[in-house]
């Protein structure tokens, strides 16, 4: 059982890896692909982003019923390889075309995430759900630091060398899978794959229904529309605001990811005894309600990156609405619950960075009437405050 947690953590780190591992190269690769500008290739960057989150959102649900009727294990592994096939391809990429479909392969890989949470479902007694969802999000942290730190080094190598080093990294995994990992679905808990729920939109109906859940998935929603603001405008905001170059940025995302792992892997554990999930859930909000607010006037450089270890307090929502909806559902649901989760956390990766964006944009062009570069974290601590408010007024029963 440990070697396979050991894998299915590694899967999430390495999946949070593969996305930093090739951002440094990638403006380089467009250009080198497609030729043009910079600008165009920005352009083409953004398709593909987009592309990506599309494709997670719209797995995301059909792996995790999957999961449920044919077993955690095959979905994982049949997922990891087809993931390193998708770098490869990647890899030898000559036009944008394999490019789209490298992308397209990879957002329905990613899609893994629920079939890994439903995993840490299975392996959970109640008490410790959302301790253990928090491993879960401390390799997603931990990946999220070391996936750019050596694709930049990797990318002085050529911009094709971060992805024949991700797909190296994957089949390895992969290889320790195979031998190491049980399955953790038995036969009583199997449920029969359905179509008509696999579905983005049948699967929020299906789990929409059960007591006390609707309420947590928007709070969910709302919570990851409005914390993605860090990764639509930070690099934007910071040059903006303090002047920041490349690698204070770098390191500023560095400090967070860290702060992150720390908090999901180690602290969460506490707070979970200590206030129980909810309030767990709802401190979390206040902590990010008050960093949101302050980095939207702040203008020293210097307090901003000391605040940055201070606002990953509130990365503790996560995990612990993750375990509060898991002890809510059957044992048969668990893989549908995370991939509704997952395909809820795409749909905000699609929407925030529009959002997000245009306000940072509208208030720092030329002549704006009211300039405040730092506006886009008014309206994701707007966004907070009704997701907060979303939770006191629910009335689950879910602990």
């Amino acid at each position: 059982m440990r070697l396979s947690l050991v894998f299915v953590l590694a899967t999430v780190m390495i999946d949070a890896m593969g996305i930093g591992l090739i951002m440094p190269v990638m403006p380089s690769l467009i250009t080198e692909v497609q030729g043009g500008s910079l600008a165009q290739a920005a352009v083409w960057g953004g398709v593909l982003s987009t592309v990506f989150a599309v494709m997670q959102f719209l797995f995301s649900p059909i792996l995790g019923s999957l999961s449920d009727a044919v077993g955690r294990r095959p979905v994982l592994l049949v997922s990891l390889f087809v993931m390193a096939l998708d770098y490869l391809i990647m890899a030898v990429a000559g036009t944008m075309w394999l490019l789209l479909l490298g992308r397209v392969l990879g957002g329905i890989t990613a899609a893994t995430h629920s079939t890994a949470g439903a995993y840490i479902a299975d392996i959970s007694p109640p008490e410790k759900k959302a301790a253990n969802f928090g491993l879960l999000g401390a390799a997603f942290g931990a990946g999220f630091v070391l996936g750019p730190l050596m694709g930049g080094l990797l990318g002085e190598l050529g911009t094709r060398a971060p992805f024949y080093a991700a797909a190296v990294l994957v089949l390895l995994n992969f290889t320790l899978g195979w031998f190491a990992m049980g399955e953790t679905v038995r036969e009583e808990n199997r449920r029969p794959f359905d179509w008509r729920r696999a579905n983005p939109f049948g699967a929020f109906r299906a789990v929409g229904r059960i007591p006390g859940i609707k309420a947590l998935l928007w709070v969910y929603f709302l919570y990851s529309l409005a914390i993605y603001v860090y990764p639509s405008v930070w690099s934007y905001f910071t040059l903006e605001r303090f002047g920041w170059q490349p690698q204070v940025i770098g390191l500023s995302l560095a400090v967070y990811g860290i702060s992150m792992a720390l908090v999901q892997g180690w602290l969460l554990r506490y707070t979970v005894v200590w206030f129980g999930e909810r309030r767990t859930v709802f401190w979390g909000q206040i902590f990010d309600f008050i960093a949101f607010g302050i980095l939207a006037f702040i203008s020293n450089g210097v307090l901003a990156m000391m605040l940055i270890p201070v606002s990953a307090l509130g990365a503790v929502v996560q995990p612990a609405l993750q375990g509060m909806m898991s002890k809510a559902v059957d044992d048969n649901q668990q893989g549908e619950l995370q991939g509704v989760m997952t395909a809820a956390h795409a749909l905000a990766m699609i929407l925030s960075p529009l959002m997000m964006t245009a306000v940072f944009a509208r208030f720092t062009a030329e002549g704006t009437g009211f300039y405040l570069p730092g506006a886009p974290f008014l309206l994701a601590l707007l966004l907070m405050a009704i997701g907060c408010a979303v939770l006191l007024r629910s009335r689950s029963s879910v602990a």
